[in-house]
This record gives C-alpha cells, sequence and structure tokens, in this order.
C-alpha cells in the first residue's frame, strides 16, 4: 500500500462528514442506538460497533487504520501512552508461573513490569545481550511465553536479528514483543520480520510536535482483537478522540520531517567525530557501529537519536556542557520539532560518577528540525565552556 495513500487517504470517508479535508473529532463518550436489538448486539460484541468510547471511537478508528496499514499488519490499538502498550501486550500473553525473555535495559517502566510488578503473580523474567541469537536459545525455559525485544534501544542502539529471533520464537510457540519506537514503521517493519506484536511510543514522531502522549500495538486481527476484549477494555488506557486526532495531523507530516532529521543528525555527527572533545559516536547508521550491517539489512534508516561520549573527568564538566546548551534543551523523548539532549549521570547521584565507566560519560542527542548550523553552533559554543 502506498504510503501517501495511507497517511492522506486510508479509512478517511470524507462523504461521511460534509467532504471536509480534516477528518472530524468525536468527542463523544457513547453512542446512541435505535433498538434495543442494535444495542444487544453492541453489547455481545463491542469490537465491531461504537458504544462507549473507552472502546472503539471514530476519530480513532481512522488513526487505528493508518498506523496498522504502515506496520504491514492486520489491525492495531492505539492507547494513550506508549507505556500502556507495553503493559497491555505483555500482560495479554502472560499467566502466572510464565517466564519472559527481555533484551538487556529495556524501556524504564518496561523494566519495572518485568522486575516489579510480575513477579506478584509468579512471572519471572531473564536478561539477556540480544545481540546474540545464541543468547535467546539458551535463555528460554520450558515455561517461556514472551521474548520482549527493542531494536535499536535508545542508548546504546543495540539491535536484534529479528527474523532469527522469530523464527526460533516460531518453533517454540512462543510470542515475540517488540518496542520498534526508535524507528517507526517508516524506518523498520518488524512485522515483515515475523514478529508478532510491535508497538512504539506515537508520543514520539508520530506526533512530531511533543504535544501528545499515546502508544500503539500493532499485531494480527485475532490478537489484536483479543487484547482489545481483555486488557485494553479492563485497562481503560484507551486514547482519546482529540489525541488521536492530533496524531493524525502528525502523520500528515511524518516522512518529511524523517527525511530532514536523518539528513541533519549526519551533519551533527560529522561535527561531533572530528571534535577533539568527543571520545566516541554511538549511532546505527555509523560505519563504526558494531551491528553497522545488520542496521542496514533491517532498518531503513536511523533518525535522530544518537549517543555521544564525552571526554570529561569530573560530572562537574559533564554539568557545565549541558547547562551552557543555549538552544538544545535538557528533556527526555525525542521525535518532536526541538532538540534535546540527556546526560547519563542525570539519572544517577552525582556521588556514584565514575569518569572511567563510559557510560556515566554518555550524552543521548535527540536531532530536530533545526537547521543544521544552529544545533552545531549550539554544542560548540556549549564544548568551550566545560573545561
Amino acid at each position: 500500500m502506498d504510503i501517501s495513500y495511507i497517511i492522506n487517504e486510508l479509512a478517511e470517508d470524507r462523504e461521511n462528514y460534509y467532504n471536509a479535508i480534516a477528518p472530524p473529532i468525536v468527542q463523544s463518550s457513547n453512542f446512541a442506538f435505535k433498538t434495543v436489538d442494535e444495542m444487544r448486539k453492541a453489547f455481545a460484541d463491542e469490537y465491531s460497533t461504537y458504544l462507549y468510547s473507552r472502546g472503539l471511537n471514530p476519530t480513532v478508528d481512522i488513526l487505528r487504520k493508518k498506523l496498522a496499514a504502515l506496520d504491514n499488519a492486520q489491525d492495531c490499538l492505539v492507547f494513550n501512552s506508549g507505556a500502556a502498550a507495553i503493559f497491555a501486550a505483555v500482560l495479554a500473553n502472560v499467566k502466572s508461573g510464565d517466564h519472559i525473555v527481555s533484551v538487556n535495559k529495556p524501556y524504564t517502566w518496561a523494566q519495572k513490569m518485568f522486575n516489579d510488578i510480575l513477579p506478584r503473580f509468579g512471572v519471572t523474567t531473564s536478561y539477556i545481550d540480544g545481540t546474540d541469537i545464541e543468547n535467546f536459545e539458551r535463555a528460554i525455559l520450558p515455561n517461556t511465553t514472551v521474548i520482549y525485544l527493542e531494536s535499536p534501544n535508545s542508548w546504546d542502539y543495540a539491535l536484534q536479528d529479528l527474523k532469527a529471533v522469530a523464527d526460533l520464537a516460531k518453533s517454540e510457540d512462543i510470542i515475540t514483543i517488540i518496542d520498534n519506537s526508535y524507528c517507526t514503521p517508516i524506518y523498520q517493519k518488524p512485522i515483515d520480520y515475523g514478529i508478532d506484536l510491535t508497538l512504539q511510543s506515537a508520543t514520539k514522531y508520530i506526533g512530531g510536535h511533543s504535544d501528545t502522549v499515546a502508544g500503539v500495538l500493532s499485531g494480527s486481527s485475532a490478537m489484536i482483537e483479543r487484547i482489545f476484549n481483555s486488557e485494553y477494555m479492563n485497562i481503560g488506557s484507551g486514547i482519546s478522540p482529540f489525541n488521536a486526532w492530533l496524531l493524525i495531523r502528525g502523520l500528515r507530516t511524518l516522512p518529511m520531517r524523517l527525511e530532514r532529521i536523518t539528513q541533519t543528525t549526519q551533519q551533527v555527527i560529522n561535527y561531533l567525530k572530528e571534535h577533539e572533545k568527543v571520545e566516541a559516536i554511538i549511532f546505527p547508521f555509523d560505519e563504526s557501529f558494531p551491528q553497522y550491517q545488520l542496521a542496514k539489512q533491517q532498518m531503513q534508516g536511523a533518525c535522530g537519536l544518537l549517543t555521544f561520549i564525552i571526554k570529561a573527568t569530573t560530572v562537574e564538566q559533564i554539568e557545565k556542557f549541558c547547562n551552557s546548551l543555549q538552544h538544545i534543551l535538557m528533556a527526555v523523548s525525542w521525535g518532536g520539532h526541538e532538540s534535546l539532549i540527556i546526560p547519563k549521570c542525570s539519572g544517577m547521584a552525582a556521588t556514584k560518577f565514575n569518569a572511567l565507566n563510559k557510560e556515566h560519560r554518555m550524552l543521548r542527542l535527540y536531532v530536530g528540525l533545526e537547521e543544521p548550523d544552529y544545533i552545531i553552533k549550539d554544542l560548540a559554543q556549549a564544548f568551550e565552556k566545560y573545561e
């Protein structure tokens, strides 16, 4: 299906809403029926009609169809956060006594679920280095029901061989789930490699304006309907119609924004690689990246998130560098119009800083939609001040 058709036309039955170019925000909590029999059918199968906007809503449905098509999936659900999508995807596929294999250092709230919530119900998790398929083979137990992936992750961009993991999981009757937030469906389609469920934080590139929080979960019709009728409806974590409309708006410019960000990111990387105060760059599409060939094989692009390791001997130097930035904002997330930075040391007490630990000297930079020179000049003046 052509991406221009998906973004601009799919699911937009304009004749149903006065031929308006922009779809309406159906800001209604509930929907009326003309007969008791119609209502009875809605109660019996809420997945096939509009009853209550906690479930299906016309505006949200337009977005769902577009996002599923972008993922090459049969169907999808849209949640009010990426964390909610993760929670529902995992919870739908485990029971007491089950075991999960997860890649090391997944997204914070996925890890909190694995470490703090699921063990209360007898579900255990093993963490592995997902860069080697043999680690998955060794970690699988008779009670393993889920393999959880994040490729690339959002700090060191470790990849998993998606086809190899999917083939292994299918041979063992294990469900595979991947967080695809880094790439978006534009730059990576995990379902094409055999992954069962792909999710992403739509807060980031899909929204694109840093004004909406949302999550997407895509997969087969049967699996998505099963999650809808249980975890999605029980948790009540569906997205609001207005936020769905904002995401539809974001989709209109998604390919163009990614193209611009990708071009600018390469210029920023070229600058950082030559800077005397930068020890290393970590970016999946840089030839120095250990899994560069795999990245080029299963990803169509690498967007604007990179990590660089700064040459510093004290935490105060890193703080001085970050505090000196005038235009690049210190904030979490990525994918919006604005460039952002996070120092790894901000997640620990300053007294724990160890300059010999490269991770402590990592800075994660998101390259936004500003002019390349604007971003580079800001980095340059901050480098001058951090000594």
